[in-house]
């Protein structure tokens, strides 16, 4: 906590890159490097953020930042705006109170044309907020049951009806699927999952190819972690266990890292290492590799071609221990490991996003209890 300290009180005086991070690619004449300094922080607040979305709040081109802040105590939610070079020189509150905030996403929730915003709070009403088109905000309707343990959302249109729906996670209570009415309005609800589940998060997705949309689930607490496959009319009755069935999985991603048609199952596991369960023909999930060999508590990941060779690559958000980046080489064959900084950081939420429009994918963290940084991913020359 001394360097953090260190950090909050005069970073902003030396206009200087504080770390890099360099390897290199097949390339022998460019490195990869993820770049932060003084400047690429979110704020220089101190909040329990717990996490973060990108999209073009504003309509001005470029990516701006949402990050949901409280956790378990009340705090406000913020919105960063992109200057168009990956710098956050403009924010404000999203609203004017405090929430216990786990999750936020954007998405066009009202079919007007611009990014609207959903917060998931924890045992609080969980919040839709309407964009005027310029980024000002009106909170307009809740969503999901009251109080819920909320601990994260999903917005995909699960229904194929061409509106956004929200999927919530919740922890010890029966998940939600909330159905937009097409006007931003959520009135019905559809549970999934058990009354016990210990779901953090889900992604939705046609895993078995057969048109409609699935859900794949991290549940904690050592409970069995499921994909739930839906009959094309939002019925998940069947289910298909991956995992060792006693894993303490928070965070889950779908991607098809082998390069062999069939999408994989990544999951970051908290205490236990973290594994890619391998897709095919069988649907039985059931080889697998651990891609990170740790005991980290990781708590987040996201998926993309961070080193652009064409494979998809992993990072990870890990508690008390630094984050990691995992970069793909021979269709999963081999790994390279990289650290994005040597502080111990309580970091709830990590996603790729092209910040400063360059066509690569930086790193944003969301952190509990310290600054939230991103990385800008560059190429440079060889010296």
């Amino acid at each position: 906590m001394h360097y953090q300290k260190m950090f909050n009180n005069n970073c902003m005086k030396y206009p200087i890159t504080i770390f890099f991070l360099f390897f290199q690619l097949s390339s022998i004449s460019q490195e990869l490097e993820f770049r932060t300094n003084s400047r690429t922080v979110l704020g220089n607040g101190v909040e329990k953020s717990a996490s973060i979305s990108v999209g073009d709040i504003d309509n001005d081109g470029d990516l701006d930042v949402l990050v949901a802040n409280g956790r378990h105590w009340p705090e406000p939610n913020m919105v960063f705006f992109n200057n168009g070079r990956g710098i956050f020189t403009v924010s404000k509150l999203l609203d004017n109170i405090n929430e216990t905030s786990y999750a936020t996403e954007s998405a066009d929730f009202d079919n007007d044309g611009d990014l609207d915003v959903a917060v998931g709070n924890d045992m609080a009403p969980n919040a839709i907020y309407l964009n005027d088109g310029s980024g000002n905000f009106t909170r307009a309707s809740n969503f999901g049951n009251d109080f819920s343990p909320t601990r994260n959302l999903k917005t995909i249109d699960i229904d194929l009806d061409g509106d956004i729906d929200i999927l919530i996670t919740n922890r010890g209570k029966e998940n939600e699927i909330c159905l937009n009415n097409g006007k931003g309005e959520f009135t019905e609800i559809i549970k999934f999952g058990s009354k016990d589940d210990s779901t953090i998060d889900v992604e939705v997705v046609d895993i078995d190819k057969d048109g409609d949309n699935d859900l794949v689930l991290a549940n904690r607490d050592q409970q069995q972690n499921f994909i739930y496959l839906n009959n094309g009319q939002l019925n998940f009755t069947k289910k298909i266990a991956f995992g060792t069935g006693t894993d303490e999985t928070r965070a889950v991603g779908i991607a098809d890292i082998d390069n062999d048609g069939f999408l994989d199952i990544i999951t970051a596991n908290i205490r236990e290492p973290n594994v890619i369960y391998f897709g095919d023909k069988s649907m039985g999930f059931s080889r697998s590799i651990q891609f990170d060999a740790s005991s980290n508590s990781s708590y987040s990941l996201s998926i993309g071609d961070i080193d652009g060779n064409g494979s998809k690559d992993i990072v990870v958000a890990n508690s008390r221990t630094p984050n990691m980046v995992f970069l793909n080489f021979n269709k999963e064959a081999s790994w390279k490991e990289i650290q994005l900084r040597k502080q111990d950081l309580a970091t709830y939420d990590i996603i790729l996003a092209d910040l400063n429009n360059d066509n690569r994918l930086d790193i944003i963290e969301s952190n509990s209890d310290a600054v939230n940084y991103y990385y800008i991913n560059r190429l440079v020359d060889k010296k």
